[in-house]
């Protein structure tokens, strides 16, 4: 039974990675393997075929108590694992539902309105550093849609547009690396207690950079970047695409962003709550903040949180509700034993794999260069299981800059590549011939640099 649950795990894991060639949306085996697996788990502990472990260290098994104390046990544990996982999926709904107001009020014209370059290095370089400041606050995947969206104005031809579009995917990556609310990968290490805003963005910041910088200047002498381009013409002045709200629901959402780490700090609350009172205050904004003239209070509802609501991708939420959980259920489970004492799944592998590579920074860097091939979600949220270092380790720090940072190395690494092919329509094979060494030697430097600033300069100050 114990192998029968890890194999649901492999093949769940599998279908989520085979989504393109099977043409089925990763949500789907995500849900039925974590459903399955805690089914299967329930069934063999009440037949005392395994036991469980629950996040304290307590073991609960058929012979350890009563039926009824066993039982509470269990749903004890699935109910914390629950929680857990609720805390991070509000979250996203929340920061996903300020970013759909701030588009909905055209906040992101503001910033498109702004760039009025045509040499393409300076462009280049402007696209850059917008695409990695601005995955810091709102997300990376959010970044580079609404980047792309834009370069479809500044460069009419495709041919040249996807390189562009390859590099602000590198860009967004690293920018979401160092901030709490910049990758989903970094909000489940700071909603777990594995790092804290002001750590994270402390140590991870040059690392991010360097492997931003990187790639960017090499890419800057190649042929695609070099000469000017010529502007779209679309008849309009594209000042008057903007709505007299844009300026002031982009601050205020962009602001609210910001305040949530924040909240926490002045608080002590869970992120999810000081992300629950910055939807409500710029929900709240938007009811009364007018878009234009003439407006008409019958279309209110087009510029509401309500609205907001429907255009969020609650298929992710619900993808990760499934991976979480079903990770959840390994982490559970009662594999063997470390130094005489029981001990779940993930804890069992983490030191079987410190046995193999006694050195985690090389561990790490693997994790990091595996998260180009599968989701990083489930890499991290694995790795949360497997270690137990003290809040703010220089391990969750780098676990969370290779995790947000490798996926780069694919097109379909990342959510900001998977966005990115799907709108720009670019290949796979396209991508690995040019775009994956610039991905890869910014991946390297950076976490050299991590290496560089952790062993050697940080212990002599």
């Amino acid at each position: 039974m114990t192998l029968l649950i890890i194999l649901l795990f492999v093949i769940g894991y599998m279908s989520i990675t085979l989504e393109h060639p099977l043409k089925l949306d990763k949500t789907v085996p995500a849900l039925l393997m974590a459903a399955t697996m805690w089914a299967v788990l329930s069934v063999g502990f009440n037949n005392g075929w395994f036991s469980i472990i629950d996040t304290h260290g307590h073991i609960f098994n058929i012979n350890s108590g009563t039926a009824a104390e066993n039982h509470d046990g269990f749903l004890e544990n699935l109910m914390h694992h629950f929680g857990k996982t609720s805390e991070i999926l509000i979250f996203l709904i929340g920061a996903m539902t300020i970013v759909e107001i701030i588009d909905l009020h055209r906040g992101f014209d503001v910033i498109k309105n702004r760039i009025k370059t045509t040499n393409k290095v300076r462009l280049l370089w402007t696209l850059g550093i917008v695409a990695f400041i601005l995955s810091a606050i709102i997300d990376n995947l959010t970044a580079t849609i609404v980047l792309i969206t834009l370069l479809r104005k500044l460069i009419p031809k495709r041919e040249y547009r996807i390189w562009y579009a390859s590099l602000i995917v590198i860009a967004a990556n690293a920018g979401g690396a160092w901030s709490p609310i910049g990758d989903v990968t970094t909000t489940m290490l700071w909603i777990a207690n594995k790092v804290t805003a002001v750590g994270l963005s402390e140590y991870v910041i040059v690392p991010s950079i360097v492997c931003f910088v990187v790639p960017f200047f090499i890419a800057s002498k190649l042929k695609p970047f070099q000469g000017i381009t010529e502007r779209k013409s679309y008849g309009i002045n594209e000042e008057s695409e903007r709505l007299l709200s844009s300026k002031k629901m982009l601050y205020i959402g962009l602001g609210a962003i910001v305040f949530v780490p924040i909240f926490k700090m002045i608080t002590g609350l869970p992120p999810y709550v000081g992300m629950m009172f910055s939807l409500g205050f710029v929900w709240l904004a938007s009811e009364y903040v007018t878009p234009f003239d003439d407006f008409n209070k019958k279309d209110k509802h087009l510029y509401s949180g309500h609205n907001a609501l429907t255009k969020i991708e609650f298929s992710s939420i619900l993808f990760f509700l499934g991976i979480l959980m079903g990770v959840a259920a390994l982490e559970s489970m009662v594999f063997g034993q470390i130094d005489g004492n029981d001990t779940g799944t993930l804890r069992y592998a983490a030191e079987s794999l410190s046995n193999a590579i006694p050195n985690m920074d090389v561990v790490v860097i693997l994790l990091g260069i595996l998260s180009s091939i599968i989701d990083n979600v489930p890499l991290v949220a694995a790795s949360m299981g497997m270690y137990t270092f003290e809040v703010d380790s220089s391990i969750w720090h780098f676990i969370a800059y290779s995790a947000g940072t490798g996926g780069s190395m694919l097109i379909i690494g990342s959510a900001a590549g998977v966005a990115a092919m799907g709108m720009e329509k670019i290949d796979f094979i396209w991508y690995l011939k040019r775009i994956t060494w610039l991905a890869f030697a910014g991946f390297i430097a950076g976490a050299l640099t991590f290496m560089l600033i952790e062993h050697f300069i940080r212990p002599t100050i």
